[in-house]
């Protein structure tokens, strides 16, 4: 059985990732199968829109494959330029696919299927959708066009989002702008027929929109994000990670101490160089199209992958234990580490992905 499936069905392009065991985590074989597929999709008259769903109940796609990232970095190959030029091209790519293409995100969701899902104007949550951008905690930045996504949320939950690495269920993920429609779990079946009576519209993007939104709703009431938006928009508005982490220990409000130590405690075991990267990301990230946002985050991956703490954060992750990260506090890490991190490695010209525009 394929790692990736394809199937049109009633003029629909069915993209099923399957690695259910491992929580469909993407290959570079994968991608390319799937930009494969797409492309002959786009071009077909008889397939109307593409759905991509995640097979099994636990993931929709848990991001890519960290562990083969790792082994082939230690086998002494130093990381692949083409690997990651490839991924977020073809994520650029999907936010400007010429038909419409629809993530049904249930179970699991990040790091990489974050990429392929954040391009679709249809993100679909379900009741047991959970979603992050948890690089962080292994010692790299949110990629995958998290840049662009993430700096472009409202208030300060772009930067509480990257740096924590906090975890989102359905009525946050819409409530951040992350997702469009929630339909519940016992409804994703009939996602089917929906797209089949669409065709018998005029097929507009409008009128399927309004088609999902029957199964279910683009708003769920008592979102946890929004009773804590005063204090994520305090404490992830200043300008370094030291500062975020100072102001969450002076929280005092009944309401909101108990989440701002977790939330402290929680950034204590991630990389301090990973955080505040994150955090100048972002910044930066506020001012560029999203073509110079791939840009930006290739040339990251490649500095971060050979100075910062990748290598030794899925080590941890793997063996279940605390990481020992090059810098033992935010504090020590200083401005010149954070700029090596953007240090170019290309002109504009020579730039891998310099055709994005």
């Amino acid at each position: 059985m394929s790692d990736i499936e394809f199937v049109v069905h009633q003029r629909i392009g069915h993209i099923t990732l399957n690695r259910p065991a491992a929580l469909n985590a993407l290959t570079f074989a994968m991608l390319k199968a799937m930009r494969a597929q797409m492309e002959v999709w786009a071009a077909d008259a008889n397939v109307k829109a593409v759905l991509v769903r995640g097979a099994g109940e636990k993931a929709f796609c848990a991001g890519g494959d960290i562990r083969a990232i790792r082994e082939d970095f230690l086998a002494g190959n130093r990381a692949n330029p083409q690997f990651f030029a490839f991924e977020y091209a073809f994520d650029y790519y999907l936010h400007h696919y010429p038909k419409p293409y629809i993530a049904c995100m249930h179970g699991v969701v990040m790091g990489g299927g974050m990429g392929i899902a954040q391009g679709s104007p249809l993100r679909i949550v379900s009741d047991n959708t959970r979603m992050a951008m948890p690089e962080t905690a292994i010692g790299l930045f949110p990629d995958v066009g998290a840049s662009y996504f993430l700096s472009r949320l409202p208030g300060a939950l772009g930067s509480y989002l990257g740096v924590s690495g906090t975890h989102l269920r359905a009525a946050d993920a819409l409530y951040a702008g992350l997702a469009d429609i929630y339909i519940p779990s016992a409804k994703l079946p009939t996602i089917d027929r929906v797209l089949h009576d669409w065709q018998g519209a005029d097929g507009s993007s409008a009128d399927l929109r309004q088609a999902l939104h029957s199964l279910g709703q683009d708003r769920l009431p008592d979102a946890p994000l929004a009773s804590l938006r005063p204090a994520i928009d305090q404490h992830f508005s200043h300008d370094s990670v030291t500062k975020i982490m100072r102001s969450l220990r002076e929280e005092t409000r009944d309401e909101f101490r108990t989440w701002a130590e977790q939330t402290h405690d929680s950034m204590g075991k991630r990389s301090p160089l990973a955080m505040c990267i994150t955090l100048e990301q972002l910044r930066r990230a506020k001012s560029l199209a999203l073509a110079d946002c791939f840009r930006m985050e290739l040339n990251l991956i490649l500095r971060t992958l050979e100075r910062g703490d990748f290598i030794e954060g899925v080590r941890a992750l793997l063996e279940k234990n605390a990481a020992r990260w090059q810098h033992a506090r935010v504090e020590d890490v200083s401005a010149e580490d954070i700029e090596a991190a953007f240090s170019p490695l290309w002109d504009q010209y020579s730039h891998p992905l310099a055709a994005l525009r």
